[in-house]
């Protein structure tokens, strides 16, 4: 399994460089150029950060970037709204990035979400929503019937 990330934070490309087969773009992804498609691509607390009059070009980074599965671990919200991030504006966005990308990109359809609590004593994160979307013409349902999300997981990366 080829692996890469796109990773701004010095120090954690620091780490990403320990991890043996990670290729690491160290470099915001505001500058990232699709260098070839990889069956699934993830984000993680990188959407809340992009100021929204650029989200547009990471949308379709993402897109363009991904073969067949794309999965967003992100703050949500049904409507736009900004945070105060460390005392500072224009840092944090919470918005319905999914939704955005469905409708920006008609191919992709809902495969899955959730929702990750911050007092779930087995998997402890912040109160974040993931959501994981699929390109159409690349359909990972045999069609009788919705995969668990480990099946669809597992396929994604095949």
């Amino acid at each position: 399994m080829d692996l890469s990330a796109i990773e701004i934070n010095p120090k954690a490309v620091d780490q990403l460089k320990i991890i043996e087969g990670v290729k690491t773009y160290a470099q915001s992804i505001l500058e990232y150029d699709v260098d070839f498609q990889r069956s699934f691509v993830f984000t993680k607390g990188v959407l809340i950060h992009i100021n929204p009059r650029m989200l547009p070009v990471v949308y379709d980074l993402m897109y363009r970037t991904s073969s067949r599965c794309i999965c967003m671990v992100e703050y949500y919200n049904p409507t736009p709204v900004e945070i105060n991030y460390c005392g500072h504006p224009d840092r944090l966005f919470k918005r319905d990035f999914a939704g955005e990308m469905m409708d920006k990109y008609g191919d992709l359809r809902l495969i899955d979400y959730g929702f990750n609590y911050r007092r779930d004593n087995n998997f402890s994160c912040g109160d974040e929503n993931w959501f994981l979307l699929e390109k159409q013409q690349k359909k990972i349902n045999s069609g009788s019937g919705k995969d668990s999300i480990k099946t669809v997981f597992c396929k994604c990366f095949k």
